[in-house]
């Protein structure tokens, strides 16, 4: 594991997600936005509709149907930001 963290090609890629745009890059923040959209999600139908349609079959719903919304949402805003970065 030790060796992964070190791996020069692994820190640039980090480093770059901090401080470039690119295909990669908006790649990777993407499939994270996604995956705390679904958390929340998952947590928010949890909360609404949890004792109605049960707290298991809430928290599937939820994280399938949150990112439908976000999804639009971080790929405007990133190409946004891609856009505004160039000037």
């Amino acid at each position: 594991m030790l060796e992964f963290i070190h791996d020069p090609v692994f820190r640039d890629f980090l480093h770059s997600l901090n401080t470039e745009l690119n295909f990669k890059t908006e790649l990777t923040w993407l499939i994270i936005s996604l995956i705390f959209s679904m958390i929340g999600g998952a947590i928010g139908a949890m909360l609404l509709a949890g004792k109605e349609i049960g707290y298991k079959f809430a928290a599937t719903i939820g994280s399938l149907f949150a990112p439908v919304g976000v999804i639009p949402a971080i790929i405007l805003g990133l190409c946004m930001i891609n856009l505004l970065s160039k000037y």
